[in-house]
């Protein structure tokens, strides 16, 4: 039965394009379609037991000569990849026109009811420039999830609409505030749109322009809001904006979630279920007999609280050991309540498989599921990978090598002088002491009295004496937020103005004498031609513990009117070491465009602590191209005081160099780049025990190893050891999609020099990117100095 059809301008880029069945693409000429839409990121559907099928077709409009392979990836509800399709590139030249339709298949059995979906991404087009693509299937209730790739800008998804031909429906979810339509391009023919409400009543009749526009505002609370509302088209052409689906005003309603179907009877309430649990699988390895459980999370994504039902199902009746905390979870709006699966291990067998099903008792039509998977003997993430770590998608770590850590994965992990663990969350910091995680939520101020804090950097800081340092708001006011003990009762220091703030942490062989000098940015201007230029005030505080251990930061010492920023996300680039009183800061400046400059310059000056001196500035070199925010660089030292300075640039290579005398900034050696054609951008560095530099950063590569069609990005790692030159760069991890990606890496190193790498996968592709509820970061480590690596263990972290 013929259930929908859509020919859609797609904005998403593709992977390797295997087929998994080995199917073959299908090129035809007649395949009739009722609408044409823009800017497709994929389908959700909610599929009842029985066979499935999608069937996508693409024709290249052959604009630009980009190669525009269209990849189709079919996954259930518990994000097992079931089905695989490519439509190729039609090998037509540039301004042909529109090139013959192709078309696919996907198909699957559901064996019981849930959530499945379909991820659709084009090479080298992520904004949906070059094709145009649509669907049909079987399946009675799906929704389209419009999602282009990223972009610099504000999130928005506006529904473009290309077919004049024929009359069409955008059924869409209304906001409950007021909001706001807006249509462009519509091709006449007609003087009104319709927009009718959940009863299918009109809810306003919408004048349309000589421009062929139309702009209509709905008050809040004028007509029927329960359910979806349609706007109908005679013709299906234009480009529709609809305030809380397209676009989202200071992240109200369902940010980010484009949702919506050209027909309301194929609706289902995925909006308000979405994220319903999580994760949706999990990976166990475990012995026989051996007890434990797993964590998943119930979560309500709708307006009112809600009861969701919970049973566990074993796929073939193959029943075991396996019980769940609860059979009924009631959440609350926009909040999350955790049941554990208990599990034993049984004695015979190579797998186990249970699904936990949940379904909320608003809508008992509406169910799915997670699934368990359990596996006997020890999971290969206990051992070093061979590298690079390639991600697939929807098969990352845990998927891949059963990793599973028992440690806190909010942020990157700091080592105190003992050597033990620290990792900053939101509105806590975990320190590993006497066998256990222990958090502390808390600051105590001078009348006794505790207050919480949240933080604003990940960074952890200590001293020479173990005090522990990181920087966030106390009652609401920035503070440095340091330890009276051990990391384990905290007070604060209230940090005056505005602003940006970075503190020192360990990188290898800096430990400040007292408490760790701060970095202040503070933007003063931005430029309206160039986006990425800056201009930042740059200050030092220097603070200072009184005898009762109080601190005191005193005034800060201008550094710089004309710093870019500090570009912080990723790599998280340290910016000061100290030695000996000394205090060395690097920092990139903004120029004026009329100089033409190679780069960001790179700035290193010196302080001293006991005068407040400061010598310096001195220019170590340039990070290409200028006026880019990006272009952050990173300093350490090594352990005979030299410092040594990596220039931050964006998709070009590093300039490295160092010091001609220990401690000291007033000479440098002549910076040459990391290698020849790099295209390297988010500069992380430390330095070894043996004084070896480490450097990870991410990697633009167009070899075609991994992606046929495509450029793709990886995790990637570089060594310099003592009077020899940079390594070649060593990929450690490879994207599950090509075009843009950001690993929001972070690499740090323990006392005793091993390194460990913090890292959190993120997709230029939103339909990929939202679907999974927060974040999935996952933390490698080398006890070998780059050597060989591994997915860190707790016992890593402890030993």
């Amino acid at each position: 039965m013929f259930l929908a059809s859509c020919a859609v301008v797609c904005a998403i880029f593709a992977t390797p394009f295997v087929p998994i069945n080995g199917g073959q693409a299908v090129i035809e000429t007649g395949w009739v379609t009722d609408c044409r839409i823009g800017g497709v990121g994929g389908l959700y559907l909610l599929a009842a037991p029985g066979e499935l099928w999608i069937e996508i077709e693409k024709s290249d409009l052959n604009r630009t000569g980009r190669e525009t392979h269209l990849r189709a990836i079919l996954f259930g509800p518990d994000r097992a990849v079931l089905d695989e399709e490519v439509l190729p590139d039609d090998g037509q030249r540039k301004g042909s026109g529109t090139g013959p339709l192709q078309r696919l298949r996907l198909t699957t059995t559901v064996p019981s009811t849930g959530v499945y979906g379909v991820n659709v991404t084009v090479t080298e087009d992520r904004y949906g420039e070059d094709i145009v693509w649509g669907f049909r299937t079987n399946c009675a209730h799906y929704l389209v999830e419009t999602s282009r790739g990223h972009r610099d800008a504000p999130h928005e998804e506006p529904l473009v609409l290309l077919n004049p031909d024929a009359p069409g429906n955008v059924c869409f979810l209304p906001p409950q505030g007021a909001f706001a339509i807006e249509v462009k391009g519509l091709s006449g023919g007609f003087d009104a749109l319709t927009v009718y409400d959940a009863r299918d009543q009109a809810a306003a009749v919408m004048s349309v322009s000589d421009k062929g526009e139309v702009a209509h505002r709905f008050e809040a609370a004028k007509a029927l809001r329960t359910g979806p509302w349609r706007l109908h088209l005679p013709k299906f052409k234009g480009v529709v904006q609809i305030d809380g689906v397209t676009r989202w005003p200071q992240r109200k309603g369902l940010p980010n979630l484009s949702l919506w179907t050209p027909e309301r009877s194929s609706w289902f309430p995925f909006p308000e279920n979405r994220w319903l649990l999580t994760p949706y699988s999990r990976t166990v390895y475990s012995d026989a007999g051996a007890e434990a459980a797993v964590t998943f999370e119930v979560h309500n994504n709708g307006p009112v609280e809600t009861k969701v039902t919970l049973v566990l199902e074993f796929p073939g009746d193959q029943a075991w050991a396996a019980s769940l905390s609860t059979d009924e979870a009631t959440v609350a709006p926009g909040k999350s309540v955790e049941v554990q699966v208990h599990y034993r291990v049984p004695g015979e067998g190579d797998a186990w498989t249970c699904h936990l099903r949940a379904t909320p008792s608003a809508y008992p039509a509406y169910s799915t599921y997670s699934t368990l998977w359990l596996r006997p003997g020890t999971a290969p993430a206990t051992q070093p990978i061979p590298m690079p770590l390639v991600l697939k998608p929807y098969a990352q770590e845990n998927e891949q090598f059963g990793y599973l850590p028992s440690y806190p994965l909010t942020n990157q992990v700091y080592f105190d002088t003992k050597n033990r663990p620290a990792i900053a969350g939101t509105d806590h910091i975990a320190c590993w002491r006497e066998g256990a995680w222990h958090e502390v939520k808390s600051v105590n101020h001078a009348d006794g009295k505790a207050a919480s804090f949240s933080l604003s950097t990940s960074k952890i800081a200590f001293d020479r004496e173990n005090g522990l340092y990181t920087v966030g708001k106390v009652d609401g006011v920035t503070s440095l937020i340091y330890s009276t003990g051990e990391g384990m009762a905290l007070a604060s220091c209230p940090i005056p103005g505005k602003g940006g703030l970075d503190i020192e942490q360990f990188s290898g062989h800096n430990i400040p004498d007292g408490p760790p000098p701060l970095l202040r940015f503070t933007l003063t201007k931005k430029d309206p031609k160039i986006f990425w230029r800056r201009l930042n005030d740059l200050e030092l505080f220097l603070p200072e513990k009184g005898p009762d251990g109080t601190i005191s930061l005193g005034e800060p010492l201008l550094l710089s009117k004309k710093c870019i920023g500090f570009s912080a996300h990723s790599g998280i680039p340290s910016s000061m070491v100290s030695r000996e009183g000394k205090v060395h800061i690097v920092w990139g400046e903004a120029t004026e465009p009329e100089e033409k400059a190679p780069g960001v310059p790179a700035y290193v000056a010196t302080v001293d602590r006991a005068t407040r001196t400061v010598s310096g500035p001195v220019l170590v070199g340039y990070g290409p191209p200028a006026n880019d925010v990006h272009n952050t660089p990173c300093i350490t030292m090594d352990s005979q005081s030299y410092l040594h300075v990596l220039v931050g640039t964006h998709g070009r290579a590093f300039p490295y160099a160092h010091s001609l005398e220990p401690n000291d900034n007033s000479a440098w050696t002549e910076p040459e780049t990391l290698g020849p054609d790099l295209r390297q951008t988010y500069v992380g560095l430390v330095c070894g025990a043996d004084d070896t530099l480490h450097a990870v950063f991410r990697l633009w590569r167009e070899d075609r190893e991994y992606f046929p069609a495509s450029h793709y990005a990886c995790l990637a790692y570089m060594s310099k050891r003592p009077g020899e030159a940079w390594t070649g760069p060593q990929p450690l991890i490879v994207s599950p999609f090509s075009e843009y990606s950001v690993f929001y890496h972070r690499l740090t190193i323990d006392r005793a020099g091993r390194l460990f790498l913090s890292y959190d996968y993120w997709s230029t592709f939103w339909f990929y990117r939202t679907d999974h509820r927060g974040s999935r970061r996952a933390l490698l480590m080398s006890p070998d100095a780059g050597v060989t690596w591994k997915l860190a263990e707790l016992a890593d972290l402890t030993r």
